[in-house]
């Protein structure tokens, strides 16, 4: 009885700290000072036409950088895995190293060695290597996790006994039950970057947490609205993916599409 109290009481405890700030940036949002609450805000922001560009900048920079971190670090895991398991650690500790170097040591550091091509360094997407790094952390540990769940070495076994080479038990083994692992990678990816605000800002890019920042410098009511729409923009998103995967999932069957193939 005590632990189901103590359980009830986490659970409530964690729900308030999680719903609480957004609830009182709802009600913010909808302020109207002494005349009460209403959509004002939120009408406000149909007829701003200067967002619509930095959220369409934010959205190609984040599925940039989930097609970066997919190419590079599914091949990689994979590769460490099969043929150099000793160099896990070293990976690791490559993925990590982004929660211990400040954002501003990331930006001069990449500033100062990466000097071309131009047509990267006077663009926004150059901002692709700075969120592939910040994004790296949770990429890695979703996709590393759901590799060490699998048994590579068998698979690989079996299925070169069945006569697959190394790059067919990848693509039709082991891929299918990274699925879930890519997903979860692209979505906290997806996220990392539509709510980094700033390396942006240090490089003078404008992207929509920066939009959010300039509009809350004289409208507060205006920016609480629009990290509600972001909000709920993100869920969407999120669950979107959610929906795809578990169709592309369901749908997809490696027996049959390598006898088709």
């Amino acid at each position: 009885m005590i632990g189901k109290s103590l359980r009830i009481v986490f659970l409530a405890a964690l729900f308030i700290y999680f719903a609480l700030p957004l609830i009182m940036t709802v009600i913010f949002s909808l302020s109207r000072g002494q005349a009460g609450f209403g959509p004002d805000a939120y009408v406000a922001l149909l007829s701003r036409g200067d967002l619509l560009a930095p959220l369409w900048m934010s959205a190609q920079l984040a599925l940039a950088t989930v097609a970066c971190i997919l190419l590079v670090m599914v091949p990689a895991v994979i590769a460490v895995h099969l043929f150099a398991p000793r160099l896990r650690m070293l990976l690791e500790l490559a993925a990590i190293l982004p929660f211990v170097i400040p954002g501003i040591a990331l930006v001069a550091g990449l500033s100062v060695l990466i000097s071309g091509p131009g047509w990267l360094i006077g663009s926004p997407f150059f901002l692709t290597l700075p969120y592939f790094f910040l994004a790296l952390p949770y990429a890695y540990r979703a996709i590393d996790i759901a590799i060490s769940n699998l048994d590579l070495a068998q698979l690989r076994l079996a299925a070169a006994s069945l006569g697959a080479g190394v790059g067919r038990t990848i693509l039709w083994v082991v891929m299918p039950n990274l699925w879930p692992a890519l997903v979860n990678a692209a979505l906290m990816t997806f996220t990392v970057v539509l709510g980094e605000f700033t390396v942006a800002n240090i490089l003078l890019f404008q992207t929509f947490p920066v939009s959010i920042n300039l509009v809350g410098k004289s409208e507060p009511a205006e920016a609480a609205a629009l990290t509600i729409v972001s909000f709920l923009l993100t869920w969407i998103a999120l669950l979107i993916v959610l929906l795809v995967g578990r169709n592309s999932r369901k749908t997809f069957d490696p027996v049959q599409s390598g006898a088709s193939s």
